[in-house]
């Protein structure tokens, strides 16, 4: 009986025969997907596949709404909490980095507060001001109070003057 794991219908590339096999397989990109060596069944040109996941992660929102997990609007949310500010689009986007490799590490559904969190825990490394207005809206800030308290629990990172 044949071994189906080893022949697939791929396109070749050069001939554009439907079937090839595969001659050399190994992870790749950290482990996180599988590299193919191919070969034509019909005129041998060999060509390189990549397998990767698919990686979906559902975020369920404070109002019970769930939707798929979008770095862009996490980019979207620290480009406005930390406008004005003298932070570079690349800390930025190591932030966002960070946070979606963690989001994207786990399984099943994410609340958004843990991704919250998780923003909050960046930031408050980055820019204390910009950990400030995320705060604000994310932890919906009513008075001086709650900015007091965030700012407590900034502790030592900040320098309040009288």
């Amino acid at each position: 009986m044949e071994d189906h794991r080893y022949h697939r219908r791929m396109r070749c590339p050069d001939c554009g025969f439907e079937s090839s096999h595969v001659v050399d397989s190994r992870p790749s990109e950290e482990g996180s997907a599988i590299r193919r060596r191919r070969e034509c069944e019909t005129c041998s040109f060999r060509f390189t596949t990549y397998e990767r996941t698919d990686h979906i992660r559902r975020v369920r929102k404070r109002n019970g709404q769930v939707e798929r997990f979008d770095a862009n609007k996490l980019k979207a949310g620290l480009r406005a909490a930390l406008a004005e500010r003298p932070v570079t689009d690349v800390m930025i986007s190591d932030v966002v980095r960070a946070i979606e490799t963690r989001v994207l590490s786990g399984t099943g559904q994410i609340e958004s507060a843990e991704i919250g969190a998780m923003v909050m825990d960046q930031l408050r490394d980055v820019d204390t001001v910009g950990y400030l207005r995320f705060a604000s809206v994310y932890e919906d800030f009513e008075g001086v109070e709650d900015f007091e308290q965030a700012l407590a629990d900034l502790g030592d990172t900040v320098e309040i003057a009288d």
